[in-house]
């Protein structure tokens, strides 16, 4: 039988998986395509007409999110349709990206 993980490793691996979530949200074009796919799923081609990157970057980051479990991809005829897997990311993700937009806002008034 196995022993129940202690508070200090359930703590350290949330800290892990935070800190792995991060990692994969550090790039503002990774966001973007998040704050695209909120308000619907989308193909390739819709997302490179709002957000200004060639396909194969967008292709890299759209892997990268995949990989990491935040959207999810599925085949329409010829196009693969990419959704938000995970709502605690999009949570995650207005919470900081409305931060920092108030944080600019109020650092160009000063």
């Amino acid at each position: 039988m196995q022993e129940a993980p202690t508070q200090t490793e359930v703590a350290d691996k949330a800290l892990e998986r935070a800190a792995e979530l991060f990692g994969v949200l550090s790039t503002p074009v990774r966001l973007r395509i998040i704050g695209e796919l909120c308000s619907s799923e989308k193909n390739v081609s819709h997302l490179l007409g709002s957000i200004d990157v060639s396909q194969p970057n967008m292709s890299r980051h759209l892997s990268v999110l995949y990989q990491a479990g935040i959207v999810t991809k599925r085949r329409s005829g010829t196009n693969v349709i990419y959704a938000l897997a995970n709502e605690s990311v999009v949570s995650i993700c207005k919470v900081v990206c409305t931060q920092m937009a108030s944080d600019v806002a109020h650092a160009t008034e000063s």
